[in-house]
């Protein structure tokens, strides 16, 4: 309980932090966003007016702490790109789009990455072994949206597996709503699918060594057996940290890939505003997304704990030695 609390305090100290510098970030940048927003044609009568109405004519200190109480309210500002639309409506429009493409390309690295370094590990150095060192390598090595554009041009343009740039609302159809994400998710999912492998295959490698694995086996558990019932649940232990980085690469990863398959998300949001100086949405989902991953960090690290005490105890030795 107190290693959870602690960690809980920690996520929230990194969170503030992140608020603060990102609120900063956007304060000095060169611009005046109530210029922007009126064009260039507009009198300084009307520009003093706007930085009135947005509260940019107040110090720094207060106009943070306003920012800030609204954010806590769920009062984000309004847009100035979207035509003063509420920034809290966009994100919770788009939010369900990133979220179960999110889930969808989670799940799908855990079955694509659980299975690979099973079959790899029947035989070291074996054929199967090799083959999936190979896959796993240019899984690696290739970006997610140089993956986004093959299964456009392969599976969209030449088998017509799905429409390219055509996205179907959960609100009429969830099931084809999560069809049209299988693809952008996969493009996702398969270099963390392949880093996961890779590190799953080490660890697997080295359950095998151990002695429990050993006796196991010496009571006639078969090879595939002992690996699925005791190598594997122990290998998973290690794994569970490297989860919480492969939910920021998903996130970041959404962020093109969207772009790449014109899913109306987050990601695209992001770069919509970006490309527009709409810095009031550009901040919300900066927060927003550095939020995600602290907060996934955190449950692992939680979760690492509760699964394996023994790493607890390890720290509280080594503080009091």
């Amino acid at each position: 309980m107190y290693f959870a609390l602690r960690r809980i305090g920690a996520a929230l100290i990194t969170l503030f932090l992140v608020s603060v510098f990102s609120f900063l970030a956007f304060s000095v940048i060169r611009g005046d966003p109530a210029t922007f927003a009126l064009g260039i044609d507009a009198t300084e009568e009307q520009v003093q007016a706007l930085q009135r109405e947005m509260g940019l004519d107040r110090s720094l200190p207060v106009r943070y702490l306003a920012w800030l109480g609204g954010f806590l309210s769920g009062d984000l500002g309004h847009s100035m790109r979207f035509q003063g639309e509420a920034i809290s409506s966009l994100i919770s429009e788009r939010l369900p789009v990133t979220f179960f493409l999110a889930l969808l390309s989670l799940c799908l690295t855990l079955i694509i990455a659980v299975p690979a370094s099973l079959f790899s590990v029947r035989r070291e150095n074996g054929i199967a072994d090799k083959a999936a060192g190979v896959c796993t390598a240019v899984g690696i090595s290739i970006p997610n949206f140089f993956l986004g554009v093959l299964f456009i041009w392969i599976f969209g343009i030449g088998l017509r597996f799905f429409y390219v740039g055509v996205h179907v609302d959960y609100r009429v159809d969830f099931v084809g709503f999560i069809r049209s994400l299988f693809f952008p998710a996969l493009a996702i999912a398969v270099p963390n699918a392949a880093m996961l492998a890779k590190f799953l295959r080490s660890s697997l490698f080295k359950e095998q060594r151990g002695d429990y694995f050993r006796t196991a086996r010496s009571k006639g558990a078969t090879f595939p057996f002992a690996l699925r019932r005791h190598a594997l649940r122990n290998a998973l232990i290690p794994s569970v940290t490297m989860m919480g980085m492969i939910v920021a690469e998903t996130f970041s990863g959404s962020i093109i890939i969207e772009q790449v398959f014109a899913v109306p998300g987050l990601g695209r949001l992001l770069i919509a505003a970006i490309t527009s100086r709409d810095y009031p949405v550009i901040q919300a989902l900066v927060v927003l997304i550095a939020f995600v991953v602290i907060v996934a960090n955190t449950l692992v690290d939680i979760a690492i704990q509760v699964i394996d005490p023994r790493i607890k105890l390890g720290g509280e030795q080594s503080r009091a030695s």
